[in-house]
């Protein structure tokens, strides 16, 4: 099982610690670029090699999710443009949690764009505040980031709406508070596609799933969270980092084959399975204490 090259990809990932390593630990892949494209119907990447972002495009202005590291902003900003969109025509910012490698861009994108910011109520104060107070790992400094105004403090299932697209903001916690996993429907050669923009699942390494006292549900959160990736309708398998879908093995395939790659739901479904095993594992352990 382990492989397979998805399941080689996500071990690399989780053994990076996902968003854990400290900047001159970062993975290459965070900060190499990658050709911006069409996922779906409106729905673009304009990420790196590995740090996902997301653009939704309307006739109204568009829609920007994660703003990855400062140093990303550029290369969102060149994306964007080369797809052939004006990158002032952001109107929206969103974010998949609250940590630097999504987020700390945040502050210049919307000085660049007069965006609005809408985050998770939950990691709203961590955002404001320029990250968490004190770190839930011993190392890396991912917690911290350039603090920026958020705009909207969004609750569970609330909609976000711009020229005729909807997003919906799933709250899956655990690894942050308001960890956010992004949900849309996206018309595409006639069908309407499920997407579904994974927040993150992942226990980091040094996360503390028992006698937390800086975030005593932590472990309940994580269940929450996956009852409900478990239960959304998925087409389109997409999330916060590249690594979580194959992006770079799917995007390889696109125009070469009859379907469209990205639609994967065996393989969200493989993702979700794998990482809630990974978490039971971790949390048994920490219950006995080992």
């Amino acid at each position: 099982m382990t492989d397979s090259p998805s399941i080689r990809t996500l071990l690399f990932v989780f053994l990076l610690g996902c968003c854990g390593l400290a900047s001159a630990q970062q993975p290459v892949k965070w900060t190499e670029p990658f050709p911006p494209h069409r996922i779906a119907g409106n729905l673009y990447y304009v990420g790196s090699a590995d740090l996902a972002s997301y653009l939704i495009a309307t006739p109204e202005g568009h829609i920007l999710i994660n703003s990855s590291l400062e140093e990303s902003v550029p290369l969102i900003r060149a994306s964007v443009e080369k797809l052939g969109f004006k990158f002032a025509d952001i109107r929206i910012l969103l974010i998949s949690h609250a940590h630097s490698d999504h987020c700390a861009g945040s502050a210049e994108i919307l000085k660049q764009t007069g965006a609005k910011y809408y985050v998770m109520e939950q990691d709203a104060d961590a955002v404001e505040n320029g990250g968490a107070r004190k770190a839930r790992v011993g190392k890396g400094d991912y917690t911290q980031f350039p603090p920026a105004k958020v705009d909207r403090r969004l609750k569970d299932g609330e909609e976000v709406k711009l020229g005729g697209s909807v997003l919906v903001a799933r709250l899956t916690a655990g690894h942050t508070p308001g960890c956010t996993t992004w949900t849309m429907k996206v018309e595409d050669q006639g069908k309407v596609l499920n997407a579904v923009i994974i927040g993150s699942p992942n226990v980091n390494p040094g996360y503390v799933l028992v006698g937390n006292k800086n975030y005593p549900g932590i472990a309940t959160d994580y269940e929450k969270t996956f009852q409900t990736l478990k239960a959304l309708p998925v087409d389109l398998f997409l999330g916060a980092h590249g690594g979580y879908y194959d992006m770079e093995a799917k995007y390889a395939r696109v125009g070469k084959e009859a379907g469209n790659p990205f639609v994967d739901p065996a393989g969200y479904l493989r993702y979700v399975e794998e990482r809630e095993g990974a978490f039971r594992k971790e949390l048994e352990k920490q219950q006995k204490g080992k």
